[in-house]
């Protein structure tokens, strides 16, 4: 890769100069992942700006220039603007005021490099003017990216203690672009480990999942294990979790299946329901995912015919499952849930006064046709007479 010069298709892009023009020559920047990931040749799909001008200053501009933006994190210094393209977080630079490991006291600045360095990691620190794709570096970042090193800037104790959550950060970036390990990094990162129990759970949830999402975390999420980090965020996993966890992401490659942050986070768990719940809880994960997450933690109990646990859970939960259970997910490739062909008004169509008496046969002739694969309507049909014969007299 080019040591000095931004290149690629998206900074050419017609909504991104007139961005630039409207703010202004020398005000503003390309940083952070998208500088990052094209410098590494990777897709990019956010990109983030920062510039001298401060937040008020842009949405003038911004304005003048017919450009839409809005105030996502104006009391930090971000402003989005809304171009065609795809939104780009405007940030304005700053330094730190104070820190308390949740949350920075800032004030905004004027110089690039005291800009840089209050971020976290040096790859996520280098700019790149938007005329001539120069990229600025003032920490090595160029080397690390190189290396495949992931390194924090500056002392790593003194960044960790900024933001508790940037130990997480540090074991996702290095799942997902380090080659080579950096000692002092890994050293302040179990140093500091209980420091994360004042975090918030969703972000230690968001975050634990960014990781696990990685296309294969395995061998990061272990040295947590064997260094006490992952245990102060989930002390559910275990040796067998991390077996399993391991196994999971085999079979996802061999069935071809994207990556399930989800599934995997099940697999590091006991097959334990109340567990599951108390995790999904306490990571504060949206009801589906809870579902999901419990679901997940009754593989022991996994149903011979893929078909009727999909039918019963959902397509994802029964992969989920069959995956777990160290079962073939194949059969589920391309087939459509089915839906039950019959009513409730069917059958009180059919004489049987509408009340608990209907839910009882249109269960039982559910029971039946799950059993017999899904059969066609002419097979409910008869399914149906046949459970109505059955009846008791009244």
């Amino acid at each position: 890769m080019s040591p000095k010069t931004l290149e690629a298709e998206w900074i050419a892009r017609a909504d991104l100069a007139a961005l630039v023009a409207a703010l202004g020559p020398g005000t503003v920047r390309w940083v952070g992942g998208a500088v990052r990931d094209t410098l590494l040749g990777k897709p990019v799909h956010d990109i983030d700006a920062a510039t001298t001008l401060e937040p008020a200053e842009v949405v003038t501009r911004l304005g003048a220039a017919k450009i839409r933006s809005v105030p996502t994190g104006i009391e930090h210094g971000t402003v989005t603007a809304i171009l065609e393209g795809g939104p780009v977080e405007i940030t304005t630079l700053r330094h730190d005021v104070s820190t308390d490991g949740r949350r920075a006291t800032v004030k905004f600045a004027n110089d690039w490099q005291d800009d840089a360095a209050r971020r976290d990691f040096t790859i996520n620190a280098l700019y790149a003017d938007p005329s001539s794709g120069e990229v600025f570096d003032w920490f090595g970042g160029l080397e690390d990216l190189e290396t495949g090193r992931v390194r924090f800037i500056g002392d790593a104790r003194e960044r960790i203690r900024e933001d508790h959550l940037r130990i997480l950060r540090y074991y996702r970036f290095q799942a997902r672009f380090g080659a080579a390990l950096d000692a002092a990094s890994e050293r302040a990162c179990i140093e500091l480990a209980p420091t994360m129990k004042g975090l918030s759970r969703e972000r230690v949830g968001w975050e634990l999942q960014n990781l696990l999402a990685i296309a294969d975390p395995v061998a990061t999420v272990q040295r947590m294990y064997d260094g006490g980090v992952l245990g102060v965020v989930l002390p559910e996993a275990s040796d067998a979790g991390m077996e399993a966890l391991a196994a999971v992401v085999a079979k996802e490659r061999e069935a071809g299946l994207p990556p399930s942050p989800l599934r995997r986070l099940a697999a590091l768990l006991p097959a334990d329901e109340k567990v599951a719940a108390q995790v999904a809880s306490r990571l504060r994960l949206s009801t589906a995912n809870k579902k999901r997450l419990v679901a997940a933690a009754r593989r022991s109990g996994t149903p011979s015919d893929p078909h009727v646990l999909a039918y019963r859970l959902g397509r994802e939960a029964a992969i989920d499952r069959l995956l777990l259970a160290g079962q073939d997910p194949a059969a589920l490739s391309g087939w459509e849930i089915p839906v039950l062909p019959l009513k409730g008004g069917e059958i009180v169509a059919r004489g049987v006064a509408a009340g608990p008496e209907v839910a009882r046969i249109l269960q039982a002739v559910e029971e039946r046709w799950i059993g017999e694969g899904f059969p066609p309507r002419e097979r409910v049909e008869a399914l149906l007479d046949a459970e109505l014969g059955a009846r008791k007299p009244v």
